[in-house]
């Protein structure tokens, strides 16, 4: 909902020139998303950041300034509940009034399928894994939408489906896996129910671990789907508050303008290392990795929310030795251990990435930033 708002050159003359006082109250799931928004709304207010810095999306207990923000707010731009599951249920309680904006079910949002397994055939994630949206054939992947028929926006759900969604008729899987992924908080649920089983259920593990979902929510990670939402957020913010349209638009062309030069400079520091051979701790990457042209040999992890099983690791480490793999990427948010078990016997470097910026100043500069960290710990670790 909007409200009645000034012109802009009165309330910047009450304000004393300060930031906007009656501009729309905006809410937004995690860092990189809220620094988009940040970026768009540069100049006339800024958004309030639900999912604090160095807290899993996947389970978080909100602060009471973060509900009142929900509580307090006309619009919520948010990945969707493939990435925040409990975020539904606080923004249909909280945020009744508002304008909600799932980025998922954006027109011309560039969805990928998630990979299975821990290693990936090079370019696993190409054609055949673009799950197209309506109007996605002015992002350059006309042959993916002919390759792919998903109809991702005409479902009942029309959600990408995430890694932690048990609430999808999915709920005997998970009793079967003994994952109890809601009790560990921003810990993982563990793999070692699973060691029993040795090598025979490894692809049994990888599968559960995403709880049969469909589509990668990390899709941030691609600049044409921020790109995308950039104009979808300049868009809703105008809608709402139209006093202030010219300027929210004006602020997401430059932040386009921004992101072509960003990824040109991305293209060029990853020139020297292209070719490399490299695995993730957890399949989060292949939006940046198909932005980049730059894939991953394979992930530790399959999903956010679950540690590998000791056949997962032995196949893992198997492909570092056999291929010379250059490169082992873990994560802030896991445990390094596992890495080291891994690393073990092996001549591969490693370094940590970060999807969410975590260790970022929340606000518009973080998203760039953060592209350029996950780039350049790439290149000096391989």
């Amino acid at each position: 909902m909007s409200r009645k708002l000034l012109p802009v050159s009165i309330t910047a003359a009450l304000m004393g020139g300060t930031a906007m006082a009656d501009v729309p109250n905006v809410a937004v799931d995690i860092a990189p998303v809220h620094s988009l928004v940040a970026r768009v709304m540069e100049g006339v207010g800024a958004p309030n950041l639900i999912v604090q810095a160095g807290a899993s999306p996947h389970e978080y207990n909100l602060r009471p300034s973060e509900a009142a923000a929900l509580q307090n707010a006309d619009l919520v731009f948010w990945i969707g509940e493939d990435l925040t599951p409990w975020m539904e249920g606080a923004v249909e309680n909280l945020a009744n009034g508002a304008t909600v904006t799932p980025l998922l079910e954006a027109d011309g949002t560039v969805l990928l399928d998630f990979r299975e397994g821990a290693l990936f055939e090079a370019h696993d994630h190409g054609d055949d894994e673009l799950a197209e949206g309506d109007d996605h054939d002015d992002h350059g992947h006309e042959d993916h939408a002919e390759d792919k028929a998903h109809d991702d926006h005409d479902h009942g759900d029309e959600h990408a489906e995430g890694e932690d969604h048990d609430d999808h008729d999915h709920e005997d899987h998970a009793d079967e896996n003994d994952h109890d992924d809601h009790d560990h908080g921003d810990e993982h649920a563990e793999g070692d129910d699973h060691d029993d089983h040795g090598d025979e259920h490894a692809g049994h593990d990888d599968h559960h671990d995403h709880a049969h979902g469909d589509h990668d929510p990390h899709a941030w990670l691609s600049p044409e789907n921020a790109n995308t939402w950039l104009n979808v957020i300049a868009a809703q913010l105008s809608a709402a508050d139209p006093d202030n349209a010219g300027a929210y638009f004006a602020n997401a062309a430059a932040a386009r303008e921004e992101m072509a030069a960003l990824s040109a400079e991305i293209n060029q520091a990853l020139e020297p290392v292209r070719g490399g051979n490299f695995i993730v701790f957890h399949d989060a990457y292949q939006y940046f990795e198909n932005a980049f042209d730059f894939p991953a040999s394979g992930a530790i992890s399959i999903g956010d929310a679950s540690d590998p099983s000791p056949a997962r690791i032995a196949e893992v480490q198997g492909r570092i030795r056999e291929e010379g793999i250059n490169c082992v990427l873990s994560e802030p948010q896991f445990n390094p251990g596992i890495v080291a078990t891994v690393l073990d016997g092996t001549e591969a470097n490693t370094g940590v990435i970060d999807p969410l910026g975590s260790d970022l100043e929340p606000g518009a500069k973080l998203y760039p930033q953060m592209i350029r960290n996950i780039a350049k710990t790439l290149a000096e670790c391989l």
